[in-house]
């Protein structure tokens, strides 16, 4: 009988404890850091006992984790988080919180626009997390948008989100220094500083062991990675005489090292710019095949002038001279670039450059933008947002269909190459299917029975669509 009370006892303590542990989501919006962010702070709050909700629905706590680079990536979380207010008249002690660049922008102004949000914490904050959902219980409404000079979260191991268990991303460096006159980044993302080179190669083994193939190096200028002897370092040219013995490791020294780790493990990675990605970098990735052959390099405009007005750091002239670098140094490099129509008082003329420059480049795949003033930018301080709404979306229109006539003209080059694939998983349409990139960054489905996620194949391209390539399994 006495065991059967303490049996029951201990049914109940279990019951209670799992009534007091608080359930989370996390949504996230926006860019590959802002993922990256999203994994972070699930290790941040696991790691305080809180437990990964499947759903907003399910949640006691929904974070999200958002974007501020466009007007229309504002107002769609705007709409979710609104569209709270039925979920939370089923769970009023619901805590909803804004993360991100959103929430370093606006800061209490959104706990007063929103009255559905408790709590507001910008990029560099989120170890304050745990702590400011404690103080929630208590009634106050809460806020920590502190930007910081040393902040990387090096130390953090993420939970990784992604879910096919292949790829990961590996943040080497947060914030920006280059102040692009459109660009909201340095002011809701904070300085650059980059992150001790040690942690980043041993999360690079760490997630090779657990059987990741591929990592994504992350920062908003990769190519002004730093770090010099002990610490980040932005003038190697100053070092002294005395310190000369220190290693300095710019981001070419980075990629070399984290490619050592293992030839099965590839290594991509993002964003760089145009004027500071070297020819260092370009023969570092030419020469270790687990380095994909691919470069995302922003162009924005094809006018020298409009890039002036950018505040860019390059000209026409001078990303033409990196296009043809890396296609000379890294023979069929994949190249991608981010696009803005309509930035303010951009000519038809001008506009006609920008085309001309993708005639010319011919770029695999494309991201592209009509431009949004962001307030309190530069831009929004020096310029009048000065181009028509239906001019900007016409522009937008003969870009978006030019690169999908170069897209398709470069997929249709490919039938009949042979390509390496990783594959990631199932394709969606078929299950006798599976699906995988190339060393360029382009998707490829092809039939298997035998292939999982992580496995390589050698495939043969037979035919395509603008977005994708279609293969045959080689023996």
């Amino acid at each position: 009988m006495e065991k059967m009370n303490y049996t029951e006892k201990e049914k109940e303590v279990t019951i209670v404890s799992e009534k007091t542990v608080k359930k989370f989501f996390v949504e996230t919006y926006g860019c590959q850091m802002n993922v990256s962010d999203s994994e972070i702070v699930t290790s941040l709050l696991q790691k305080e006992g809180y437990i990964s909700a499947p759903s907003a629905e399910e949640a006691d706590i929904v974070l999200i984790n958002t974007c501020a680079i466009r007007e229309n990536a504002e107002d769609r979380v705007r709409t979710r988080i609104r569209g709270f207010k039925s979920v939370k008249k089923h769970n009023p002690g619901m805590i909803i919180g804004v993360l991100g660049c959103m929430a370093e922008r606006l800061k209490t102004k959104l706990l007063e626009e929103e009255s559905l949000v408790d709590l507001v914490v910008g990029p560099d904050a989120y170890r304050s997390l745990p702590g400011i959902i404690n103080d929630l219980e208590e009634g106050d409404k809460a806020v920590n948008v502190l930007l910081s000079k040393e902040e990387t979260y090096a130390d953090i191991n993420p939970v990784r989100l992604s879910g096919n268990g292949i790829t990961a991303f590996i943040s080497i460096m947060r914030g920006c220094d280059n102040m692009c006159s459109f660009c909201v980044v340095p002011f809701t993302r904070g300085r650059e500083r980059s992150r001790d080179p040690e942690t980043i190669v041993n999360e690079a083994k760490l997630l090779f062991e657990q059987g990741y193939r591929e990592v994504t190096l992350l920062g908003q200028n990769v190519d002004s990675y730093k770090w010099f002897g002990g610490g980040p370092k932005k003038d190697f040219e100053k070092i002294s005489v005395e310190n000369m013995h220190l290693e300095a490791i710019n981001f070419a020294s980075l990629l070399e090292k984290v490619a050592v780790v293992s030839p099965l493990l590839r290594i991509r990675f993002s964003t760089s710019n145009p004027q500071d990605m070297t020819d260092e970098v370009l023969h570092v990735i030419a020469r270790y095949p687990n380095i994909c052959k691919y470069v995302h390099l922003p162009m924005q405009s094809g006018s020298s002038r409009v890039l002036e007005l950018m505040n860019r750091g390059y000209d026409r002239e001078k990303y033409l001279l990196r296009i043809q670098a890396i296609r000379s140094i890294i023979p069929g490099c994949g190249i991608s670039t981010d696009i803005i129509a309509g930035f303010c008082s951009e000519t038809e003329d001008e506009h006609r450059e920008t085309i001309s420059l993708m005639d010319e480049v011919r770029f695999d795949y494309a991201y592209m933008f009509v431009y949004s003033e962001r307030p309190a930018t530069p831009a929004a301080k020096k310029y009048k947002d000065d181009i028509p709404e239906k001019t900007k979306s016409k522009r937008m229109q003969e870009i978006l269909a030019l690169q999908r006539r170069h897209s398709m003209e470069g997929n249709k080059a490919d039938i009949g190459k042979v390509f390496e694939v990783l594959v990631e998983g199932h394709s969606k349409r078929s299950k006798e299917q599976v699906f995988g990139r190339n060393t360029q960054n382009k998707a490829i489905i092809f039939t298997s029975e035998n292939h999982k996620a992580g496995d390589y194949a050698n495939v043969r391209v037979t035919s395509c669509t603008s977005g994708t390539l279609i293969g045959e399994l080689l023996n």
